[in-house]
């Protein structure tokens, strides 16, 4: 390369940072400086010892803290830099390209808070390579960038895959949180398996926290909440200290708890217009006549509010029968509902798993031998089935009606359409991955790395 075609530099340029989605940022070139340095704060280590990562965030434009992009690299080194004012601080170091004037180089960078530097990067002579030139009596040699693209769709397409820090709720080494632990890992990111229930939280307006095992917990880039229903008030308010805190969770507190109070869960359906069985709910004994008759002759279900996988569901074949279960129910102070049994089914229900919108597999459950129930739990077999186009609506719209980003929408086939038993927020993956044959991890992992990604910043008035 020849001294007309080398690569020129002013004291000041605009370049960008590809590999951490960072498209426009204007620096200062500064020869006095060995290595570079980049704006970053929220700086936290993750990754196993052998393979350590850094994670941090960067508001690129000066004086806008609204604007945050959330990165990762690997973790180079931990380096004692001393600045330009003679103070000196262990910096994390990593290696990340340089774009500046077409040209790519990979650079190593250091993170510091530089929030009141006029410039959110320096660019140090180890970056610069021998055939630049640096003009310091000129200003931005090489094509201008803007910020402008922070506002616009290409600050979300253009970002990198990058290694994500993610928790995932769980009591239980189930087959669930196996999966998720395999899929998450194969994929290059770090999932941290937290028992809910070892979570304690420091509620403040400065600065609110979540603790486990007398430390806090570090910033993650998403949150799977895997909540029994033992635990669900405790864990939503986990969850809500997650939300509190910015953190993007699969499945929020409030669609959690909604699910999980089958009677709300109900009426949340019926506001929407969702088919379900003819469900009925009384306080009094002196109403149980009245009940079953508002949802029709024997046989009934009758179905305990805190019912799970099956259990506290039980089958009335006569009225009388239906009589004798819900004063036992009463006699243990137990709340149940009342519901249609609902024939043409035959012992079968439909499980959708729902992921961001899309109904990404569909299993038939059998019951086994005379049993009504169809839960595998409880002995039932299940196999892939193809859903109707009115059924697949159905489950969209259930698991939209609680704002589950991940739900297991239960349904019947009726006579007149689908009928939706139940929608649960922390759906089992073995069941549907044994028998559709779907990777549903990584469906779900699809879904949370597109979330994560930044999203274009609103422009202010007037700018």
């Amino acid at each position: 390369m020849t001294a007309e075609e080398s690569l020129r530099l002013g004291w000041e340029e605009w370049l960008s940072l590809p590999g951490l989605g960072l498209p426009a940022l204007k620096a200062k070139v500064d020869t006095g400086a060995k290595t570079s340095a980049l704006h970053a704060f929220d700086i936290e280590t993750f990754g196993s010892a052998s393979k350590p990562k850094v994670r941090f965030a960067v508001h690129p434009v000066p004086g806008r803290t609204d604007i945050t992009i959330a990165c990762s690299a690997p973790l180079r080194d931990r380096r004692e830099v001393t600045s330009s004012n003679g103070e000196t601080e262990q910096r994390y170091v990593i290696e990340t390209e340089l774009d500046i004037g077409g040209q790519r180089v990979p650079i190593e960078v250091t993170l510091t808070d530089r929030t009141n530097m006029a410039y959110r990067m320096l660019l140090g002579r180890q970056a610069l390579q021998p055939d630049w030139i640096v003009s310091p009596t000129e200003s931005c040699c090489q094509p201008l960038l803007s910020y402008d693209v922070y506002h616009s769709a290409k600050v979300k397409t253009s970002a990198p895959k990058r290694a994500l820090r993610i928790a995932v709720l769980s009591r239980e080494n189930n087959y669930s949180t196996r999966r998720l632990v395999d899929e998450g890992e194969e994929r290059g990111h770090t999932i941290e398996v937290i028992d809910t229930t070892r979570c304690y939280m420091a509620i403040n307006s400065l600065a609110p926290e979540v603790h486990y095992d007398g430390a806090r917990l570090p910033r993650y880039d998403a949150v799977i909440p895997r909540i029994g229903a033992s635990v669900t008030a405790y864990g939503t308010a986990v969850l809500r200290q997650f939300e509190t805190l910015g953190t993007f969770c699969v499945n929020g507190s409030a669609g959690i708890t909604a699910s999980r109070d089958k009677l709300h869960a109900h009426q949340l359906l019926a506001r929407h217009r969702i088919g379900m069985p003819r469900t009925a709910f009384a306080a009094s004994p002196k109403d149980t006549g009245n009940l079953i008759g508002l949802v029709g002759t024997a046989p009934l279900i009758v179905k305990l509010l805190e019912s799970t996988q099956g259990k506290g569901v039980v089958l009335a074949e006569t009225r009388k029968a239906a009589q004798s279960v819900i004063d036992a129910f009463r006699g243990l102070k137990a709340n149940f509902l009342v519901q249609d049994f609902v024939k043409e089914a035959a012992g079968e229900d439909i499980r959708c798993l729902v992921i961001d919108g899309k109904v990404v597999a569909a299993m038939k459950r059998s019951a086994a031998g005379d049993d009504f129930r169809s839960n595998l739990h409880q002995g039932g077999t299940a196999k892939a089935v193809r859903i109707s186009k009115e059924e697949r609506e159905a489950a969209l719209r259930s698991a939209r009606v609680f704002g589950l980003g991940m739900a297991g929408v239960d349904l019947l086939r009726a006579s007149d359409g689908p009928k939706v038993l139940e929608v649960n927020s922390s759906p089992g993956f073995e069941g549907v991955e044994k028998a559709t044959g779907k990777n549903i991890a990584a469906h779900l992992f699809d879904a949370i790395e597109k979330k994560v990604r930044p999203t274009p910043a609103r422009k202010r008035k007037g700018k």
